[in-house]
């Protein structure tokens, strides 16, 4: 199962980016946990300057706006 963890403040490109890559994993039928992480300290933790940003297994592969949908379906390839 991998472990994604969307970083934010709890904005609404937040919560998006949450739902959208929940969505897409679905449809792939991806095992999933998807984590919204709203921890200020938590966040720079991982050296993110700019949110919505995303982490799967502990690497960032995102930060500064919501993912392409495309970006996403690649990160299940």
């Amino acid at each position: 199962m991998k472990e994604i963890k969307v970083l934010g403040s709890g904005c609404s490109k937040c919560i998006k980016t949450a739902e959208t890559i929940s969505k897409i994993a679905a449809e792939l039928g991806a095992d999933v946990n998807v984590i919204k992480e709203t921890n200020p300290e938590a966040i720079m933790n991982y050296g993110v300057m700019s949110t919505p940003a995303v982490v799967i297994d502990d690497q960032v592969v995102h930060s500064g706006g919501i993912p392409r949908e495309d970006a996403i379906r690649e990160w299940f390839a």
